[in-house]
């Protein structure tokens, strides 16, 4: 597990978010929903619906990490690891735009949108929940406007950062073509050009199609 982060200078003047992962807040929302909890059994590469029984969920992952679908299309939305809280933002939704997959062994549990709702009511956790759903909300917006306001050289390279401060699991489990593709609306054969290009200007190091090591890549292609 790696105790640091790949700084990504190619885009820290415009597209970097400045959201912290608010941790101390979503452990404070954990410490009371646990307890009215359930435990879901999960497995590796499992999806999980957003609903049970026609009642919306709000799941909390205690350990391990998702990743977060757009149903219609496929399209990666977000990644997330341990500790965080899934639902809440989406509670309202007419229909289940969205759903969870795990990308390892994980642990899970899951109760009601209803009951999560008293109990944030009830211990008064409007500003904890207020810097989750910033979070959130964020971390979604960066994530769309990099896949649809930059270039395809531009788009690659900030998700070749990306999927190096994935847990190292994760990255070991997917190409990194694979992983450009599932969360971008670029072709294969394009990221699959650039990768070669970066690839042969030492840029990037890779076995067998996962990435294993990165360095600053030009700004320009």
């Amino acid at each position: 597990m790696k105790d640091f982060q790949y700084e990504n200078p190619f885009f820290s003047e415009n597209y970097l978010s400045k959201s912290k992962k608010p941790v101390d807040d979503i452990m404070a929302l954990i410490k009371y929903l646990t307890p009215m909890s359930n435990k879901l059994e999960t497995t590796d590469r499992q999806f999980i619906n957003h609903k049970e029984s026609d009642k919306r969920m709000c799941f909390i992952l205690h350990k391990g990490s998702v990743t977060l679908y757009r149903r219609n299309d496929g399209i990666i939305l977000n990644s997330e690891s341990a500790p965080y809280i899934f639902g809440l933002s989406t509670q309202h939704l007419a229909q289940d735009y969205l759903s969870i997959r795990t990308n390892e062994d994980s642990e899970i549990s899951f109760l009601s949108i209803d009951d999560t709702n008293k109990i944030i009511a009830r211990h008064n956790l409007w500003k904890q929940l207020s810097y989750l759903m910033i979070y959130t909300i964020t971390r979604i917006y960066d994530h769309c406007s990099k896949i649809s306001s930059l270039s395809s050289y531009e788009i690659i390279c900030h998700q070749l950062y990306e999927l190096m401060n994935e847990p190292e699991d994760v990255r070991n489990q997917v190409s990194v073509a694979t992983y450009i593709k599932d969360r971008t609306f670029l072709s294969r054969s394009s990221i699959m050009k650039i990768l070669a290009q970066l690839k042969e200007g030492g840029y990037i190091v890779t076995d067998r199609g996962v990435l294993i090591e990165l360095f600053t890549p030009p700004k320009k292609y």
